[in-house]
């Protein structure tokens, strides 16, 4: 489906876009698009792979006609730029709302007007029952996905929803690992908080599935495991061989929650069970809701919400094996100076 096609990346020079870039790089694709603000990271990314594939285009999500720029010309767009980090989203809710709401709007126009045959938008396990700003922005991100999609009839568009992808920028893997390397103690929020754990690579095998299944609207989910951040550290501290190292308890940080949530009970009482994934297709009703439709066999009242603490949950020694798939923890068990997951 790729062959001779132009794939663009929004928000292409974080860590979902470098994953994506590096799996498309050696396909069949004629031309990658990276689109982002920070000139220096393209610039070392033009440098790092070297490649007449990679054509990059500076710009804002936020900015219309900077996205248009980009868009002509492309086949499939992978969405990914985004606010991401739930603290400063929370002092800066209208900045989340700027670029995970409209900046999605724009993309999406844009891939419609330029006649894009398929885009799928990056979401997260915060868009489900938010309680901060940056899951708030990115439950609307959504709505305005399977809103376009309803008014797009050439255009595919839908998402994929993640938990935690570990050892990615601003993470907290690199943050205990950094401490730990340090001789600094590390700094947990809440020993019973859970998360769910997946790898940048089992991500963008989602993106794939996604671009090759999508139908306009679905929301596609990974199965995946958690862990509690208690968990997580003392695999860390295990694997660096620092028995002894301290650990402070610094409190949950603004708008972090317990736990996270994958698929709601709502959303559980239509997913469709694709054995590794999960599918929610769109309510395809209009707004005249005489008409019986069929709900299937899962009433919402007997419904179980997919989240971190009734997923399959990780102890120390199933946490360091997934870590140790990471070649974040490989460099860092080796001593070298790494960076996170790119």
């Amino acid at each position: 489906m790729f062959k001779n096609k132009a794939l663009l990346i929004t928000g292409g020079t974080g860590s979902f876009g470098n994953a994506v870039l590096r799996r498309f790089l050696d396909s069949d694709l004629q031309e990658i698009r990276i689109l982002s603000r920070d000139e220096k990271k393209q610039d070392d990314m033009r440098k790092k792979y070297n490649s007449p594939k990679l054509k990059f285009y500076i710009g804002d999500v936020r900015d219309y006609q900077s996205v248009l720029n980009a868009v002509r010309g492309v086949d499939y767009i992978y969405h990914a730029a985004a606010l991401k980090q739930v603290p400063s989203c929370e002092f800066h809710p209208m900045e989340a709302v700027k670029t995970n709401v409209l900046g999605t709007e724009n993309v999406l126009e844009a891939a419609i007007n330029c006649g894009v045959k398929h885009v799928v938008c990056l979401s997260t396990d915060k868009a489900v029952y938010p309680i901060n700003a940056m899951g708030i922005s990115k439950a609307m991100m959504e709505k305005v996905i399977v809103a376009k999609s309803r008014s797009s009839t050439s255009t595919i568009i839908c998402a994929t929803r993640y938990g935690n992808v570990m050892a990615s920028r601003g993470s907290v893997i690199p943050l205990f690992t950094n401490q730990i390397r340090a001789g600094q103690a590390i700094t947990i929020t809440d020993p019973l908080m859970t998360r769910f754990m997946m790898t940048l690579d089992d991500a963008v095998d989602l993106v794939l599935y996604a671009f090759e299944h999508g139908n306009p609207g679905d929301i596609f989910v990974q199965k995946a495991p958690a862990a509690t951040i208690e968990t997580l550290a003392r695999a860390l501290i295990e694997l660096l061989q620092q028995p002894s190292h301290p650990i402070n308890i610094i409190g949950t940080r603004h708008g972090e929650k317990l736990f996270e949530v994958l698929l709601s009970r709502e959303e559980m009482v239509s997913a469709q069970d694709l054995g590794g994934y999960y599918r929610v297709p769109p309510d395809l009703r209009d707004l005249n809701y005489g008409k019986f439709v069929e709900q299937g066999e899962i009433k919402i009242s007997e419904a179980v919400e997919y989240s971190s603490h009734n997923t399959t949950r990780l102890n120390v020694e199933g946490m360091k094996s997934l870590l140790i798939k990471l070649r974040f923890m490989q460099a860092a068990i080796q001593g070298a100076n790494v960076e996170p997951e790119e």
